[in-house]
């Protein structure tokens, strides 16, 4: 006679004999290397927020420790909360599949490795449908919102909002007679890298600023690699005093990188404007500028407020 105990015993036994069903998900380190790879996946995308660009993941891959899986045509990013770097994330996933069937394919992986299902930087469009998949938490994540601006408005700097802005441009170019704006080719690297090593101004996240100095050096040092526009702003009396570079998706100009001489008036102001014209000129479907979030930094929120966003594009952890 077999005993409750003796048959228990003998069906823990048979499923552990049972081979485990493989997950479908296997994720590697992202590399640099694989920008071409990501590239069309990512451009499927049509949300605004910076997360989903080449930039945007590529320029923080290490902060924030990106691994992907490509499967059946469908970009899965895991990485870590934009708030809390100890915490296991996933971004939302790009491509063929449907968000219901990522979603599982998602929760499938996160039983199998014992981790629990979070998405990071989810774009607002994303929370509801989420939550319709059985997410039991939606938190804000306030430092990461976008800026979204209208490009013809910072192409333009009309109106009385931005009179100051117009004011400091105007000023720039009457004390900076023969100053040159001009697009950033392979010849003023170099002069670019060395500007950018001698006046680089932290931010008060020490982490945050370190892998952003050495992302900027990367973009520069392999300006094709990443495919992104720039442009660099020269006076006669101090050569370059600011550069930018950012990338075009759809209807929007993603500005990646912007570093100016502080000390110079106008020169911040000066290479936003010219930067917003060259590129409204060379793409003429673009309707948005974003400028990227404030990370909690206090001058960069200032300086991005000042410009009178149309819209903060918010993100949020959504967990399951």
């Amino acid at each position: 006679m077999i005993t409750l105990r003796q048959s228990a015993a003998a069906t823990q036994t048979a499923l552990k004999a049972r081979p485990k069903k493989e997950c479908s998900l296997s994720f590697k380190p992202l590399r640099i290397a694989d920008i071409d790879t990501l590239r069309p996946l990512l451009a499927q995308t049509c949300c605004r927020t910076c997360d989903f660009t080449v930039g945007g993941t590529f320029m923080w891959l290490e902060y924030f420790d990106y691994s992907y899986c490509i499967f059946n045509d469908t970009l899965f990013i895991k990485g870590v909360t934009e708030d809390d770097v100890s915490r296991p994330a996933f971004s939302i996933p790009v491509g063929k599949m449907g968000l219901e069937e990522s979603v599982a394919l998602l929760r499938e992986y996160c039983a199998a490795t014992g981790c629990r299902l979070i998405f990071s930087a989810v774009p607002e469009a994303f929370v509801a449908p989420l939550k319709a998949l059985g997410a039991s938490s939606v938190q804000q994540l306030a430092d990461w919102s976008d800026y979204l601006y209208e490009a013809s408005a910072l192409a333009t700097l009309s109106g009385k909002k931005l009179g100051k802005k117009r004011n400091h441009v105007n000023r720039f170019e009457a004390e900076n007679p023969g100053y040159t704006f001009e697009p950033l080719t392979p010849e003023l690297i170099p002069a670019v890298k060395e500007f950018f090593l001698a006046r680089h101004l932290p931010l008060s996240k020490p982490a945050l600023a370190d892998i952003e100095r050495e992302q900027v050096i990367q973009v520069l040092s392999t300006p094709g690699l990443f495919g992104f526009e720039g442009a660099v702003l020269s006076t006669p009396a101090n050569g370059i005093v600011a550069f930018t570079l950012g990338e075009v998706k759809g209807d929007t100009l993603f500005v990646h990188i912007e570093k100016m001489d502080h000390e110079v008036n106008g020169a911040g102001e000066t290479v936003n404007k010219l930067f917003a014209e060259m590129m409204t000129g060379r793409h003429p479907g673009l309707i948005y500028i974003n400028r990227e979030e404030d990370v909690g930094d206090p001058g960069l929120r200032h300086a991005k407020e000042s410009y009178h966003p149309a819209e903060l594009l918010a993100k949020y952890n959504v967990i399951f």
